[in-house]
């Protein structure tokens, strides 16, 4: 592992990601970047034109995709630079020219959406008659018409997208108000070391084995948040105002059904999981009460639900380890599969170290052709390990996906985005467990997955469950105050939590600082998405070829059916409550093993 201040020139190659494979250079980068300046023009061009003929429609169509390559590829490698480190301008400079050109291309292509939706079914049918290359874009051109009952006139359109920048503003202030005017005072621990209170260190040291210091972080911060709840009230009232304004004036049954329907989604969906998360709310009560036997205190407060209740397995894990690890564990998938992970791990789509300077995290590339490009921070530790399988699972979903699709159905939606990287991670576990009976190390694996199940599947069902209730609020037209905010989120987490957790008054304003309540009923797609992974790969562990070939059909979808009907094919209906049962009945299953350990 490398000393984390380690200067990006220092790093050794062979842990770097190559960016060659997308540009041989920054100078051709820059040659790229010239040539597309003048491209909006070429899609401007076809303005008025699509509905004329097949052979325009699909000249334009053709256009967009090689447009849509080379932009991803060009804000791809300035991204991808820019992140190895971000004090480095001349590369943050590189990354904003790329997202103009894309937004120059995107707007020269806006006239696309109105004047397809405006050809008629018959013309339409004609045009796929006529050009037989057209069906290639069936998906992707009904996925633009389907909303036409939702589309208004010309002029009323223009008006909501002129209300469309307004609608934005409370979002904007939001995080004005959050991540820059709010700020925290300096909190001691049990010897009287003062630490630095940030949103970003939050989390940290609500983690740390001080429960003095936890217990000051946690009053000092909803303190702060406290002072200043009734302007995040008023900014979530404006919030669901503005979504309220703009699914009547669609024409949807409600704010919910208008987002949802941005991805395809049925709302029973959503109302699924929060009936069958309550139907489990037991489990969760159970690990509160282990959580609380663990910890050896009288009462489990707000402050003690981050802190590890199993120490850390203690040995290191080496990249390398880890590595033939995560091919062992991810083998059941095929040799199909390993031998990408290999592709990725030996041809350098990793960028693996901290540097100075280098972006936090993890992630994978959006820019998936020829090859996704995975950034780690790796630690050495059983937690990257499992960061491993999951960015790696991202990055070979959208490397299916580009392979089998094509470019105007590659892309997947935030429905299933956490589906694949997720699996690996369910696979991972299972197959560490499956290899040691040290009740150390089990207990330690146990609990990760336990964690990770309470803080996206129960967790964001309680926040899916509160953005529900402020919908309907906002439709009844009642006022978001922060009293009735306060009161609300109190009485959840109460419900969610169970007898043994204190829900400390100051957790009554948490709602504040969940910046997705401004994300349009996004947060319920970690739970769904974490429930379905844990389906499909405990079908592939018991069924075994069936299971993976489905699987792969699923990796290679893209975005060519809706979401639904892309899991329902690989073997997990998520129009049913079966899938998050049968999550959380391995929940239970797992903590009925830590109970044991115990």
């Amino acid at each position: 592992m490398l000393d984390p201040n380690t200067s990006r020139k220092d790093v050794p190659e062979a842990f770097t990601w190559d960016l060659t494979d997308l540009y041989a250079s920054d100078d051709a980068w820059r040659e790229e970047y010239e040539a597309l300046r003048g491209t909006p023009e070429q899609l401007a061009a076809y303005q008025g034109k699509l509905g004329g003929s097949a052979a325009e429609l699909l000249a334009f169509l053709r256009l967009n995709d090689e447009l849509d390559l080379r932009v991803s590829k060009l804000h791809g490698y300035a991204s991808c630079k820019g992140d190895q480190d971000l004090g480095e301008g001349v590369y943050q400079d590189m990354r904003a020219k790329a997202l103009n050109v894309a937004v120059a291309i995107s707007g020269a292509g806006a006239f696309a959406a109105p004047e397809i939706m405006a050809i008629s079914d018959e013309t339409l049918d004609g045009f796929y008659a006529q050009e037989p290359a057209l069906e290639e874009y069936r998906r992707s051109l009904y996925q633009i018409r389907r909303r036409r009952a939702h589309i208004l006139s010309p002029a009323e359109e223009k008006l909501l997208a002129a209300a469309g920048e307004m609608a934005e503003a409370p979002d904007r202030v939001n995080g004005a108000l959050t991540d820059a005017d709010m700020t925290f005072p300096d909190v001691a621990d049990a010897q009287g070391t003062m630490h630095t209170l940030t949103n970003g260190s939050f989390v940290p040291l609500e983690e740390s084995a001080d429960r003095v210091l936890r217990k000051n972080a946690f009053t000092a911060y909803y303190a702060r948040y406290d002072a200043c709840k009734n302007t995040s009230a008023a900014l979530l009232d404006a919030q669901f105002r503005q979504l309220r304004f703009f699914s009547e004036a669609r024409g949807y049954r409600s704010t919910l059904h208008a987002a949802l329907d941005e991805t395809e989604v049925p709302v029973d969906v959503y109302l699924n999981l929060i009936e069958a998360v309550h139907e489990n709310l037991d489990k969760l009560h159970r690990y509160v009460a282990l959580r609380k036997k663990r910890l050896g205190v009288d009462e489990l407060h707000m402050y003690d639900i981050y802190t590890p209740i199993v120490a850390d397995a203690a040995r290191k894990v080496s990249f390398d380890e880890a590595k033939a690890t995560v091919l062992d564990a991810l083998a059941v998938l095929g040799e199909d599969y390993t031998a990408l992970l290999r592709e990725g791990f030996e041809h350098r789509w990793i960028d693996v170290y901290e540097n100075a300077g280098k972006r936090g995290g993890a992630y994978s590339s959006g820019t998936s052709r020829p090859h996704p490009y995975v950034l780690l921070n790796h630690k050495d530790t059983l937690d990257s390990m499992f960061t491993i399988a999951h960015e790696m699972g991202h990055a070979l979903h959208s490397y299916h996906s580009c392979k089998r699709q094509p470019v105007s159905t590659s892309g997947y939606v935030i429905f299933v985005a956490e589906v694949a990287s997720t699996c690996n991670e369910v696979l991972l576990m299972r197959y560490l467990l499956g290899r040691t009976a040290d009740r150390k190390e089990r207990a330690y694996l146990i609990n990760h997955f336990l964690d990770s199940f309470k803080g996206t599947v129960y967790r964001q069902a309680m926040f899916a469950e509160f953005e529900l209730e402020l919908g309907r609020m906002a439709e009844r037209g009642e006022a978001l105050t922060a009293e009735t905010l306060c009161e609300k989120y109190l009485a959840l987490n109460r419900v969610y939590y169970g007898p043994d957790m204190v829900s400390d008054p100051g957790i009554a304003v948490e709602w504040a600082r969940i910046p997705h309540f401004y994300y349009d009923y996004y947060v319920f797609q970690y739970a769904t998405g974490f429930s379905a992974a844990v389906a499909l790969a405990e079908r592939i562990l018991r069924e075994g070829a069936p299971a993976v070939a489905a699987y792969k059909e699923f990796l290679s979808g893209g975005c060519s059916a809706d979401p639904i009907t892309l899991l329902k094919r690989a073997g997990v209906d998520m129009g049913t409550s079966q899938p998050v049962n049968a999550a959380l009945a391995l929940f239970g299953e797992l903590l009925d093993e830590m109970e044991r350990l115990d």
